[in-house]
């Protein structure tokens, strides 16, 4: 009989339901707290850089490698703990992110050469790296489908909040306690903190039930209890729409309901994050050769990255009511408005400082749309690998821009330099072009979250 057959319901519809409840905030809260200390670890390395040159007597070209390192881990991380997340569930693949770099920043402060110290950096970076996939991918899980973007973006911005953190803790402290004590804070607070996640992170329900098992349908219907306040009764099975054949690896994402916009958000992000880490790394200098006295020349940076962060939180409002790919495309063509302006700008410092504002908005905040983009393109299955891949791909994209801005700047000079930021601007702009609108890849790819 038809009523004895048992009743199904998508996790994604009851996740989307209802309103953001206190066990919600507090898992975005959790996703916060890990990459404010993201951001913190990363950003700290610059300003004690000069401290281990110095008592290591290293030169310009081995505190690069220091540097470069950290990219490289955190682009290997993103790929490997992305797909970690989703084959081994988000709330492992973030506690083994935080152990990497509490850990290794531990070590860290006890290294007696510098090549301990770009291996330690390195494996400090496959945890940065490693915890944003999943930390996205879990705040995406634990929001409703009208404040997604906007947790996403918060839980986002922890990385250039604990940035700033970062860089005024280290500068501020570098003098009492020296690079080792710096290195030491940035062990001791993710081991503690990793404490406070191994009593208080829950895992993904839309995880759980992509793994078809009885303890994890009952895991599942407790935690969508506690983050909805509505109990799911027994005898309903909950079920994902999405199917994937390869979930939980690199080759899913190049199935062939993924793989187009696979391939164009990857072309997307490498070339995106060229021109942002070319203008972040060498922005300042190239203000200082236009004329711009080096303390003044700092100030570019600060003006992009708080442009960045203001205009984040009104941008994610937009995501859940526009085509993401519409809005990519506006943005980069802001972006290439931009790069052409500063490079006609010349010394026209008001004109240069509105337009460095300006890059925030369409040289870095694709970074934002992108997120989103990826958690409605992809299932749960595979929504912390897409979004790992991506960040990998783009770490790439920063490692290539930070190495051409030199090149660049002393072949071409200021205006050639600028104007060489709306190539890669545009390429990004092709790609988005050839990924379906919103609307169309929603009826045909379920939808997610970032």
């Amino acid at each position: 009989m038809l009523g004895s057959l048992p009743q199904t319901r998508d996790v994604k519809e009851i996740i989307d339901a209802g309103s953001m409840t206190g066990h919600r905030w507090a898992v975005v809260g959790l996703c916060f707290a890990i990459a404010l200390l993201d951001g913190f670890d990363t950003q700290s390395i610059a300003f004690i850089g000069p401290a281990i040159a110095q008592e290591f007597q290293m030169k310009t070209a081995d505190m690069t490698w220091v540097i470069t390192a950290s990219i490289i881990g955190m682009a290997i991380g993103a790929i490997g703990l992305g797909s970690f997340g989703d084959r081994f569930g988000r709330r492992k693949a973030i506690m083994l992110a935080v152990l990497l770099f509490g850990v290794f920043s531990l070590l860290g402060a006890y290294a007696t050469s510098p090549t301990q110290i770009i291996v330690l950096r390195f494996l400090i970076g496959l945890g940065m790296g490693g915890a944003t996939p999943s930390l996205l991918a879990l705040a995406g899980e634990y929001s409703t489908s009208s404040k997604r973007g906007l947790m996403i973006t918060g839980v986002l911005l922890g990385l250039p909040a604990g940035a700033m953190l970062g860089g005024l803790i280290a500068a501020s402290w570098l003098p009492a306690l020296g690079w080792r004590g710096i290195f030491l804070l940035g062990g001791v607070v993710p081991l503690v903190l990793l404490v406070i996640l191994f009593f208080l992170l829950p895992e993904s329900p839309a995880y759980l039930v992509s793994r078809n098992e009885a303890a994890a349908q009952s895991q599942a219907r407790r935690l969508l209890e506690q983050m909805t306040g509505q109990s799911v009764p027994d005898n309903v099975q909950l079920v994902n729409t999405a199917k994937v054949e390869h979930g939980a690896s690199i080759a899913g994402l190049f199935e062939a309901g993924y793989r187009n916009v696979t391939l164009a958000i990857s072309v997307i992000y490498l070339f995106n994050w060229i021109a942002w880490f070319l203008l972040l790394q060498w922005l300042p200098t190239a203000l200082t050769t236009l004329g711009l006295e080096k303390a003044q020349a700092a100030y570019g940076t600060v003006v992009v990255n708080a442009a960045f962060i203001t205009m984040a939180l009104p941008l994610s409002s937009l995501l859940p009511k526009v085509d993401p790919r519409k809005l990519l495309t506006f943005m980069f063509m802001v972006g290439i408005a931009v790069a052409i302006g500063l490079g006609l700008a010349g010394d026209r410092w008001p004109m240069v400082f509105v337009l460095i504002a300006l890059a925030g908005f369409g040289i870095g905040g694709q970074q934002l749309v992108l997120n989103y983009l990826i958690a409605t393109a992809y299932p749960t299955q595979l929504r912390a690998t897409a979004t790992g891949w991506g960040i990998g791909i783009g770490r790439s994209g920063a490692i290539a821009g930070s190495a051409i801005g030199g090149q660049l700047l002393s072949s071409t000079g200021p205006s050639g330099y600028f104007m060489a930021l709306a190539i890669p601007l545009a390429v990004a702009a092709f790609a988005t072009l050839t990924v379906r609108s919103s609307h169309k890849a929603e009826a045909a790819i379920p939808a997610a979250t970032h």
